[in-house]
């Protein structure tokens, strides 16, 4: 039976998070401490250092060997059956293939199978049900997420964003016959290429085979290229500060409505080679292909906050640009607002392109729009007889994309605090040895600050946001019932199976009802794929997580 006591060590555990974020929101919304440059250099740091050493924190001081290998197996049995059901959703005999598709399986694994266990579960969990129990289990949970459930969603991504750099640069089904992408260091996700900042080059060998290399666009790499473009071309639109090389990197599409662009693929060579008829010889390379200016170029002008979550592309603000990491601002709100007719518009619909770039030609290769709220579905073409248009060999995509992954996971601060933090707590409890107490006494005035700076840092990225329900009313209720109900109920689902019952059967459903997580919403605005459905589960979960989550709390406890 829950008393009054339990519930007042409870709110004593969360109560003080909800203070940082108010008070951080407070800070920017109505005393105007804070100006969105310094809210980024908070944000910076917490990404940096806090929130790594304070994940260290956790999973260094998790014993590996006492770990609970049925409530792990609950847990992982829950995101295997969610992601068996999407895939049978999604597969060719589903009905409602066409209406699900590869964007909505990624946003719903996200949002019914991961919760914000770090930053939130382990505070609040052990507030229910102590520290002993649920503390080390919330610990061993977020060790699962960080090196095998982030690292599942990164190749989700980057597998999209690779099946639509071959869409858009070999749309006539030439993709078949490449053995091999090479691409160079300095690109670090495929999802660049719906920015306009990659592009593709083959090479065609005699027996007809494509070795292909993804590089940097021209105007990406160098500011005179594109100030030489930029007299050729209405497209320009403001330069984006990297956080990787310090380089200015340009883009000649808005990242927010990516548009197909012309490849360097000689089309009437390779046709030649493997005795096909020409078509297209003549199609005009590079990245420019002569299309119209995008409705949102100025969308980069404007400064936003970045989460505190490390992202490639959650660069700092600078005083001439920065990257959307969010996507928020007036010109957001509106693109959201029009989510159904961009969906029509670009989701929809294909075009086909001549020589010029933009005419219709009966004959030519058609390619599919996505469209700026990242709406429309990520399908191979149909060859007309309901077959889909032909793909590189599934080796060579899986190499393609593993060397993305591989790039993200090594730029990423969170990889090494997880892996170091599982190195060492083997090591520390085989043998017994503790940590010098000068290093020991270093990482822990960081991360001793990490929990209440990550719930600072939302409070700065919730005030800097034009609206808590980005996405629209309907979308924002079916986000919320996915995470707090279909999450919880396929966890249940699953602890049942395993045989778990009584306290850590509470305790995994309890988790389950978190708010959504953090990584996957910044994951989701990196790669366009329903950021704004992602931002309001984030923004609006974390208000209404205490109230539901107690609720769970009380009724497994009656």
């Amino acid at each position: 039976m829950i008393t009054a006591l339990d519930l007042y060590h409870v709110l004593t555990a969360v109560v003080p998070l909800y203070v940082a974020m108010t008070l951080a929101y407070g800070s920017v919304r109505w005393w105007r401490i804070f100006t969105p440059d310094q809210c980024s250099g908070i944000n910076r740091f917490v990404a940096l250092f806090a929130v790594p050493l304070l994940s260290f924190h956790f999973i260094s001081t998790n014993n590996p060997f006492a770990m609970n290998l049925r409530f792990l197996a609950a847990d992982t049995l829950q995101k295997l059956a969610v992601l068996a059901l999407l895939a049978i959703a999604s597969s060719r005999i589903s009905p409602v293939r066409r209406l699900l598709g590869l964007d909505w399986s990624i946003t719903l694994f996200s949002l019914s199978t991961l919760p914000n266990t770090l930053v939130m579960g382990i505070p609040l969990l052990r507030g229910m049900y102590g520290p002993d129990s649920a503390g080390t289990l919330m610990v061993q949970v977020v060790v699962l997420q960080c090196i095998i459930w982030y690292t599942l969603m990164l190749f989700l991504f980057e597998y999209r964003a690779a099946r639509a750099l071959v869409m858009d640069q070999f749309p006539d089904g030439a993709a078949a016959s490449i053995v091999s992408f090479r691409v160079d260091s300095d690109v670090v996700s495929l999802a660049d290429a719906a920015k306009g900042e990659l592009e593709a080059d083959a090479h065609v060998a005699d027996d007809g085979r494509m070795r292909v290399t993804v590089r940097k666009s021209t105007c990406s790499r160098s500011e005179a290229a594109c100030s030489h473009s930029h007299s050729h071309s209405q497209s320009m639109q403001q330069p984006r500060v990297s956080n990787l090389s310090g380089v200015e990197i340009y883009s000649l599409q808005s990242s927010r409505n990516p548009t197909p662009r012309g490849s360097s693929f000689n089309h009437a060579e390779f046709f030649n080679i493997v005795g096909a008829k020409g078509a297209g010889g003549d199609e005009e390379k590079g990245a420019g292909g002569g299309y119209s200016p995008q409705p949102h170029a100025q969308a980069a002008k404007r400064k936003d906050l970045h989460m505190f979550v490390w992202s490639s592309s959650a660069s700092p603000v600078s005083e001439r640009a920065a990257v959307h990491v969010f996507g928020g601002g007036a010109e957001h709100g509106d693109v959201l607002a029009k989510g159904t007719q961009a969906y029509d518009e670009y989701g929809r619909d294909d075009f086909s392109r001549t020589k010029n770039g933009n005419g219709a030609d009966k004959g030519g290769p058609t390619l599919s729009k996505l469209g700026s709220n990242s709406t429309a579905q990520l399908y191979p073409k149909d060859d007309g007889e309901g077959r889909p248009a032909a793909m590189p060999p599934a080796s060579v995509m899986t190499r393609l994309i593993l060397i993305m992954v591989w790039r993200k996971l090594i730029r990423n601060p969170n990889t090494y605090s997880s892996l170091i933090g599982v190195i060492w707590s083997l090591v520390s409890f085989r043998w017994g040895i503790e940590m010098p107490a000068i290093i020991a006494r270093s990482i822990s005035i960081l991360s001793d600050a990490g929990l209440g700076m990550a719930m600072f840092s939302l409070g700065l990225f919730m005030a800097l946001q034009p609206r808590i329900i980005a996405c629209g009313n309907k979308l924002a209720a079916y986000a919320m019932a996915v995470r707090f109900l279909v999450g919880p109920a396929v966890m249940a689902a699953a602890s049942i199976a395993v045989g778990l019952r009584g306290v850590l059967l509470h305790i995994a459903i309890v988790q389950a009802a978190l708010p959504q997580g953090i990584v996957p919403f910044v994951f989701a605005k990196e790669y366009n794929v329903h950021p704004d459905i992602l931002s309001t589960a984030v923004i609006f979960g974390m208000l209404i997580a205490l109230p539901i989550t107690l609720v769970y709390y009380i009724l497994l406890g009656l």
